[in-house]
């Protein structure tokens, strides 16, 4: 065998077959080496302080022995020196120190010392050495010892973990105090009061079977991300005094076949062992959509973690005193066997607040805020249609951030304003200097705004600006009155004629060759409403077929053959082509206005709605009649 192939084979090799004591072994035996070298010096330590003076050689002491300047001398054979005192040296000083190498040496220097009547001592130095090695082996068996006790400890670790690794990881409060309660909860009437008979039932059971009535095993929260589902779980675990599990749907998912289902069995045995009691599962989507449309087939491990979702709820068994909560926002995806009766009993529906919601929102989030006097909470209400509970609270939040930069003391509108805008469109850029660029998007801007203003149905202005938000250079925002439950084929067509008003300003004021691309996203929302007109609404000559839904997969074929659709591409052109030609009829009948109104908005940047209404009542040039007309083919 060569050696490429065993340097391959050993690279390969599992790390469960390598020795685990091949780094300890050199790592004692260096200790080892240690140990020897503090032995081989047993009285090291001792004697390493330098002498203050020079040396002197074993032939110059011979002759200063002779010369009788020395007083006394005392010999170490261990360490083989001899230590001498001279006549003329003072009391403090240190005894120099003399090396001598062997017995001859010694014999020669006590002969001396003799013959010249010179004390001499003989005091070999302590020998330490055994205690040394004793000390050293200690250190070295400590450490092995350490090193042993923490393998036991982590291999003992990860056979519990391995052992728990099966069980539920849901978070378990007796009496969950979230600090948050109802009261906390606002703009979500009709589910606050079907969760609160929920938590009636668990405090007050005997109310509901006195009369025959069975507690329900199981609530499904359905509503658009941001709107409550979560924040709702939380004051019920604040309300009831019942204990709490709360769990993901995403911690029942593991790679490891049965874990999702054995953790599923755990957290109902606990639950059972402490009824009445709820569980909230959030993002409940992750572990019940539809089985059988993966690809994983029936022994899929997201497929056996929801079979015994499907069982603990309603089976054979039954669960009696535990209430499962969900939350999703896609319940078209969840399997139809988990929405039945008997498993999910209620489906409350937590959709976008109205008005009134959102006015009781944001007097929520106001509580613990320093928010001026003249902020009127119903204006910012009115200006914030389509908003969720998060995004109110969001907008508060910004304005505090926005106050406590600006250094004053409480919340304005001027604030809440700008936080509204922050939120809708993104942060705030630096101003276009005036330029043709600044120009040519003041006239777009404007366009959208005539074009919306003049066409019957359209939402009303809310602010016209040139300040660059996000990626957008410029930014017409439009608000309606009151909160829209339906929409009409009217207001459908104003509002695809105000989005083509930007891209019709620029080819009417500088020519079809100057357009530019700042209409792509305006391209967008037109087809797509066109589309929804012609193969969703009923709104074109195809008839009342729904031909395209929102679930439908892109990548599936289409239901209907080629001719149907190249009908409805037909008309998605021929309703954009009718839009297109009213914008074009409004944007020439008042060239005069828009020109004024442009050099309005180089010079502010900014024009509220209401400013802009006025000014087109008090523009010299009156508007033409024809441009304000309706919209209905």
């Amino acid at each position: 065998m060569s050696n490429k192939i065993r340097k391959t084979l050993s690279n390969h090799q599992s790390p469960i077959h390598k020795s685990p004591w091949r780094g300890w072994t050199r790592w004692v035996t260096s200790w080892m080496l240690i140990q020897s070298l503090l032995i081989a010096t047993p009285s090291w330590g001792q004697n390493n302080k330098e002498p203050k003076n020079e040396e002197i050689t074993y032939s110059q002491l011979l002759r200063k022995i002779e010369s009788g300047q020395v007083s006394k001398v005392q010999i170490d054979p261990k360490l083989q020196k001899a230590k001498v005192t001279f006549k003329n040296q003072e009391k403090k000083e240190a005894p120099e120190e003399v090396p001598i190498f062997n017995s001859q040496f010694n014999r020669e220097l006590i002969t001396k010392l003799r013959d010249n009547d010179i004390p001499v001592e003989i005091r070999p130095s302590a020998d330490n050495s055994a205690a040394i090695g004793l000390v050293t082996n200690l250190v070295v068996l400590f450490l092995l010892l350490s090193i042993l006790i923490a393998i036991v400890r982590r291999s003992a670790q990860a056979s519990g973990q391995a052992m728990s690794f099966g069980k539920s990881r849901a978070r378990f409060q007796m009496e969950a105090k979230t600090g948050i309660t109802f009261e906390d909860v606002a703009g979500i009437d009709e589910a606050k009061e079907e969760l609160q008979e929920v938590v009636t039932f668990l405090k007050e059971a005997e109310k509901f079977t006195a009369i025959g009535a069975r507690i329900p095993k199981g609530v499904l929260l359905v509503g658009p991300p941001g709107t409550g589902k979560t924040l709702l779980a939380k004051a019920i675990a604040g309300e009831a005094a019942v204990p709490f599990f709360s769990i993901s749907g995403s911690e029942f998912v593991e790679m490891f076949v049965g874990v999702g289902a054995s953790r599923v069995r755990d957290l109902f045995k606990k639950a059972k062992e402490n009824a009445p009691c709820l569980i909230f599962i959030d993002e409940i989507d992750a572990v019940g959509r539809q089985r059988g449309v993966g690809y994983g087939g029936g022994n899929d491990e997201r497929e056996q973690t929801l079979n015994q979702l499907l069982t603990e709820m309603d089976g054979f068994e039954g669960n009696r005193g535990i209430i499962v909560i969900a939350a999703t926002n896609r319940p078209d995806v969840l399997d139809k066997a988990l929405l039945r009766p008997g498993r999910f009993d209620r489906q409350v529906i937590v959709d976008y607040p109205d008005f009134k919601g959102r006015q009781g929102i944001l007097e929520v989030h106001a509580r613990d805020k320093k928010v001026a006097t003249e902020v009127s909470l119903e204006t910012i209400a009115r200006r914030t249609p389509g908003f969720t509970g998060a995004d109110l609270a969001n907008v508060l939040n910004e304005a505090a951030i926005f106050t406590a930069r600006r250094r004053k003391e409480a919340i304005t509108m001027e604030e809440i304003n700008d936080a509204i805008d922050r939120v809708v469109a993104g942060m705030e850029g630096t101003p276009l200097v005036d330029s043709k660029s600044k120009r040519l998007i003041a006239y777009h801007e404007i366009g959208h705004a005539l074009v919306g203003t003049l066409s019957e149905g359209h939402d009303p202005v809310e602010k016209v600006t040139l300040i660059p938000r996000g990626q957008a250079k410029g930014l017409t925002w439009f608000t309606p009155d009151e909160d829209y439950g339906l929409v009409t084929r009217n207001q459908l067509l104003a509002r695809i004629a105000g989005l083509l008003g930007g891209r019709v300003a620029e080819e009417v004021i500088f020519g079809e060759d100057e357009v530019t691309t700042g209409a792509g996203n305006d391209i967008e929302k037109i087809t797509y409403l066109a589309r929804q007109m012609v193969t969703r609404f009923g709104m074109s000559p195809l008839g009342l077929v729904a031909l395209e839904n929102d679930n439908d997969d892109p990548y599936a074929n289409p239901e209907y053959s080629t001719e149907i659709a190249s009908q409805i591409d037909e008309e998605v052109r021929s309703i954009v082509n009718y839009c297109y030609d009213q914008a074009q009829s409004i944007i020439e009948d008042n060239r005069v206005i828009i020109d004024r109104l442009v050099d309005i908005l180089i010079d502010q940047e900014t024009i509220e709605g209401e400013e802009f209404r006025q000014l087109l009542g008090k523009l010299p040039v009156p508007v033409a009649q024809s441009s304000v007309i309706s919209l209905v083919k």
